[in-house]
């Protein structure tokens, strides 16, 4: 059973918004953190955006600053990210993940146990 499960994906035009929802699925566990990762046909898997429960702060990449927003639920291991002003380069499998370890390093790949399937986010100009 896939522990996380990620939804709202889809197909926007060029300067549109979504929101990507995931949430635990099955066995509940306690995390670290959370993040966003996306990966383009081709390319390696690229950090988004993190959360670190504990303080509520929040990382990220420097390709979404400033027109995405990552928020969520610590306690229930919901995330959330809110983007605005997709790009065709936007366009990718995103997948949400849960560090469970203590002082989990949230910007790559490794600081993660958790992961959902993906969601497909498709932009068009």
């Amino acid at each position: 059973q896939v522990p996380l499960v990620e939804s709202g994906g889809g197909l926007v035009q060029a300067g549109g918004s979504l929101r990507l929802s995931c949430a635990a699925s099955g066995r509940t566990f306690s995390s670290y953190g959370m993040g966003w990762f996306r990966q383009a046909p081709g390319k390696e898997r690229e950090f988004v955006a993190a959360i670190r429960w504990s303080v509520g702060s929040t990382y990220y990449a420097d390709s979404v600053k400033g027109h995405s927003t990552i928020s969520g639920d610590g306690p229930r291991n919901a995330v959330y990210l809110q983007m605005n002003l997709l790009n065709p380069v936007d366009t990718a499998v995103y997948y949400c993940a849960a560090a469970l370890q203590a002082y989990s390093i949230l910007g790559f790949p490794a600081g993660y146990d958790q992961w959902g399937q993906g969601t497909q986010v498709t932009v068009v100009s």
